[in-house]
């Protein structure tokens, strides 16, 4: 089966250029007859590596606890001598004796300025990377079978949202642009002369949100393009299109431009939430959503295996690395508790996800904390639910991810009009904001539908942590913390602090999106950007 897929490849990589050469001299996006042919024998390939990819996932879910034992003696063989006293023992007990749990240190990162990232294997990324692809292109196929048809979809970003990206036949070809082309511009001019597309993709949904800010804001030039033949024969009829789609405003504009549109493709990731929120009610409204798999800490640590179940069900595989599972304490405490294997995870129960590798032999927290919902075998399918690096706390109360964001929605509701597009908090003793008074939250807002936010919109949001959080309303009944400060800034504020993040030597794929911002020089960055 392998040399099969081996030699199905070969044949494909050697219909590429002649495809692509032959898309490059006519002037349609129509896929020619050789495209058609390089579109079989592509997707003949990748389906034997996905039921290949499939049934070695049923087999290591049937049996996970002999394939975490697998697992662990994978990290132990591959460890350096030194740090491995533990060679050829396969003894979870053991392990965990000598392996204590380890986390980034936060008093490190705020003094580097940089995020500290757990170890993780090339090696186990190439792996893991390849089969979160080809799984989640034969889930997205059963679901949607007309979006891999030739030239059904385009890529709006530099990033895909594939973790192993390929050169997908389905995708629609570059005409004039060179190979590689990495301006978003260009892509979306591409995608905009392409009126068939079934599916979109960008590397996450903030970027994809970034992509339709923009068309909004450069809709003159882009129509001009099209008229004009950039690139390509000139479009003037889509250019019409273009400009009388945006005079509608921005709630289904992607279904306006591209009428066969089914589903928007992205990778998920940390802070995306508020993203995928807001395309779904403006700019995708009426459309699916599918992610291939969720990535933590620059790795794929879920699989998403059910594309037609909405708000991101994704499972744990049992493979190398070895992932356990820490169970969450009640009120956030900070006790060391025993770890548990994947077969042992309860259904409703909230655990902190822990990897270890071979690359450094280190059981690492990584923070994200997911929510059982299911089970694949003896595997849970689960739903991450926040990042505890994103907690808010001045006085001890431990704000998480979620309640904050929960209490945001609450209070952006109560506005008139607004719909949140991003948001950023800041501790005020990262700013030095306080002036002597009680600490609180800075609150950096952007919106859509509301230019001005009245002191009365404002306390809204404290009014609504105070209900979420019994914790945080003693401490403001006592004055020990101040009213939530909220600031509103443009879409642009954000653009600015992902591409400062993206800027970073230790920035990972995808870039997680930051919530809580612990970086003195990044929370400016958005107070700089304060509208009112």
């Amino acid at each position: 089966m392998l040399l099969l897929f081996l030699l199905l490849l070969l044949l494909f990589l050697l219909l590429l250029p002649l495809a692509r050469l032959r898309q490059q001299q006519s002037l349609g996006p129509r896929p020619s007859w050789l495209a058609c042919l390089q579109h079989r024998v592509a997707w003949g390939a990748l389906w034997w590596a996905a039921a290949w990819q499939q049934w070695r996932l049923e087999q290591s879910t049937l049996h996970a606890g002999r394939s975490q034992q697998q697992a662990l003696m994978w990290c132990l063989k591959g460890a350096p001598g030194p740090r491995c006293p533990l060679r050829g023992s396969t003894d979870m007990s053991a392990f965990r004796n000598h392996l204590p749990l380890t986390k980034a240190s936060q008093a490190q990162e705020e003094e580097s300025g940089e995020q500290l990232l757990p170890p993780t294997s090339k090696q186990h990324l190439g792996k893991a990377s390849l089969q979160a692809t080809l799984l989640g292109l034969a889930a997205l196929n059963k679901a949607y079978p007309e979006v891999l048809a030739p030239g059904g979809t385009a890529c709006l970003t530099p990033t895909s949202p594939w973790p192993s990206p390929l050169p997908w036949p389905w995708r629609v070809p570059s005409q004039r642009s060179p190979p590689g082309a990495k301006d978003p511009g260009a892509l979306l001019l591409e995608a905009l002369r392409s009126p068939g597309l079934r599916a979109l993709e960008a590397g996450t949904a903030v970027e994809l949100l970034d992509i339709f800010l923009g068309l909004g804001a450069n809709g003159k030039e882009l129509a001009e393009a099209l008229a004009a033949g950039g690139p390509g024969a000139p479009l003037p009829w889509r250019a019409t299109e273009l400009q009388e789609a945006l005079e509608q405003g921005p709630r289904g504009l992607a279904l306006r431009l591209w009428p066969k549109l089914q589903v928007v493709v992205t990778l998920d990731a940390g802070g995306q939430a508020e993203a995928l929120a807001a395309l779904g009610a403006l700019w995708c409204q009426g459309l699916a959503f599918f992610s291939p798999a969720y990535a933590a800490s620059g790795g794929v640590v879920g699989l998403n295996l059910w594309p037609e179940r909405a708000g991101g069900l994704y499972l744990l595989p049992p493979g190398a690395p070895l992932i356990e599972l820490l169970p969450v304490q009640e009120g956030g405490q900070e006790e060391a508790a025993a770890t548990i294997l994947l077969a042992e995870a309860q259904r409703g129960k909230e655990y902190e996800l822990v990897l270890t590798d071979h690359a450094s032999l280190t059981r690492c927290r990584l923070g994200d904390v997911v929510r059982v919902v299911g089970a694949y075998n003896q595997c849970p399918a689960v739903r991450f639910i926040r990042r505890r690096s994103q907690t808010l706390s001045v006085r001890g109360e431990d704000i998480g991810e979620d309640v904050f964001s929960e209490a945001l929605g609450q209070a952006v509701g109560q506005w008139p009009g607004a719909k949140l597009l991003d948001y950023g908090c800041v501790e005020s003793s990262i700013l030095d904001s306080s002036g002597g008074s009680a600490p609180h939250y800075e609150v950096f807002v952007a919106l859509r539908g509301l230019r001005n936010l009245s002191e009365e919109n404002r306390d809204k949001l404290d009014h609504c942590l105070q209900e979420a959080s019994p914790c945080y309303k003693s401490l403001r009944f006592r004055g020990s913390v101040g009213p939530a400060r909220v600031h509103l800034v443009g879409p642009e504020a954000f653009r600015a602090l992902r591409a400062a993040l993206a800027a970073s030597p230790s920035s990972p794929f995808p870039p997680e999106m930051p919530r809580v911002l612990r970086h003195q020089h990044l929370a400016q960055l958005l107070q700089r950007r304060v509208l009112s």
